[in-house]
């Protein structure tokens, strides 16, 4: 008889588990609400959508995103797969075009032979079926009532917030430049504001008095440090500022020379008619962000198509409620994944999917395995969420900090990236008796 899994939410983590589940042969019900009720950053009904940026961060083997994306790639992630189908230019990001991306995700989840699609709200949780909740940090009201009951109320928040998308055809080029990061000042792919320290300072006069949403009492300051609003970073540092989102570093403009600040836009869809704005994650009110970001240079006439917003990211207290194989400790039927659990990010999400399903896949077929190994990122952020020595969960992107590594120095990072590939070949072979990750890895 063919076994059936019940996954409530096809973001990243939901597809990813469900595209594994049903590569085993595992019948699939996958839930999704957004076509019935979206939430306010939701502009589609594709699922897997890219909500904040259209990036996955880093390709380099150096950096700890590149390192989980070869792991997930190991892993035959429909993500990364998505990714590379609908890649765009990024310099050393992974880019893509956020609506194809999510198109083929969709493609792929309606034409498999084992995935049902619901387009329907789940209110409750049957605890006889092995379910994967991987419902994400805006999960609906009446879903997360029920989860509460299930966590007995150990449920977390952050607030998060996207960056504001505009047209390529509003910017005059006359007053910007093209440049990368990464490749020395040569021909880059980001489009680049250049201020002067006058108007650096005028600006972030402009963001530390903007209007704002006002927050509930209860809300305020709790935000996660990857994602703080622009306006929130200018009140607090302009030197922050400066070594972050409005960092001049290596964007040498037209003259050989590196201007005092530099504001960056960054390619959003595949025919290169929209930019949004590199780390400027904001709670402005609208009319304000189209006032403030008319005064940079070369935007005076900018045409705004999707505006900067906060919302509330709900996560579960994992160290207390799961164990390594992301399984209610409780009710070992339900399973977490995805940013609920505490990761942070697009491709930390959909990794979460992956070994969630391969802990479902086990669990089903009543073998135990042992996690990945810690010195692999899939493993270490695995080990970060369900660890019980934190008294209190804080959202945790990728990093090679969290790596558990013998050497630890500065000139570590190709170590780093050897040793994740080295163990994850390694996690495959264990479970390869159950589980088939996919021909590239037979």
């Amino acid at each position: 008889m063919q076994k059936e899994v019940n996954i409530i939410g096809a973001g990243l983590a939901g597809c990813e588990a469900a595209y594994l589940l049903a590569e085993n042969g595992v019948k699939v019900n996958l839930f999704e609400v957004k076509s019935l009720v979206r939430n306010e950053i939701q502009k589609t009904n594709d699922l897997a959508e890219l909500v904040c940026s259209n990036t996955l961060r880093s390709k380099s083997k150096k950096n700890a995103a590149g390192i989980l994306k070869n792991e997930m790639e190991m892993l035959n992630s429909l993500v990364i797969k998505a990714a590379y189908e609908n890649q765009i230019p990024g310099d050393d990001a992974l880019s893509v075009d956020r609506f194809g991306f999510s198109k083929y995700i969709t493609q792929v989840i309606n034409n498999h032979k084992n995935i049902n699609l619901f387009n329907q709200e789940v209110t409750k949780i049957d605890y006889t079926k092995v379910t994967i909740i991987a419902s994400g940090p805006l999960t609906t009201e009446k879903l997360g009532k029920s989860i509460e009951y299930l966590t007995g109320n150990e449920k977390l928040f952050f607030l998060d917030a996207s960056a504001p998308i505009i047209t390529k055809e509003s910017i005059d080029f006359n007053r910007v430049y093209w440049a990368s990061r990464h490749n020395d000042g040569k021909h880059g792919q980001y489009i680049c504001i250049p201020l002067n320290m006058n108007e650096f300072e005028a600006f972030v006069e402009e963001l530390k008095k903007a209007e704002t949403i006002t927050l509930k009492s209860f809300e305020k300051e709790v935000y996660f440090k990857g994602c703080q609003p622009i306006e929130q970073i200018a009140k607090t540092s302009k030197k922050v500022l400066l070594n972050g989102p409005l960092s001049p570093n290596n964007l040498y403009d037209l003259n050989n020379e590196i201007p005092y600040a530099v504001v960056q836009l960054r390619q959003d869809d595949a025919i290169d008619s929209l930019y949004n704005f590199v780390g400027f994650q904001t709670n402005i009110k609208w009319p304000e962000q189209k006032r403030i970001l008319s005064t940079l240079p070369g935007l005076e006439k900018c045409n705004i198509v999707r505006y900067g917003v906060m919302h509330k990211n709900y996560y579960i207290n994992s160290p207390k409620l799961l164990n390594r194989s992301q399984q209610v400790k409780r009710n070992k039927n339900i399973f977490f994944a995805g940013q609920i659990t505490g990761v942070e990010g697009y491709i930390e999400s959909a990794s979460s999917g992956i070994l969630a399903a391969i802990n479902v896949l086990a669990y089903l077929n009543n073998v135990k395995i042992e996690q990945p190994s810690r010195k692999t990122m899939l493993g270490a952020l695995n080990f970060y969420i369900t660890n019980p020595k934190h008294e209190q969960l804080k959202p945790m992107k990728c990093n090679l900090g969290i790596l558990d590594q013998k050497n630890k120095n500065s000139k570590s990072e190709f170590y780093s990236f050897e040793q994740s590939e080295k163990e994850m070949k390694n996690f495959i072979k264990k479970i390869s008796k159950i589980i088939k990750i996919g021909e590239a890895n037979d």
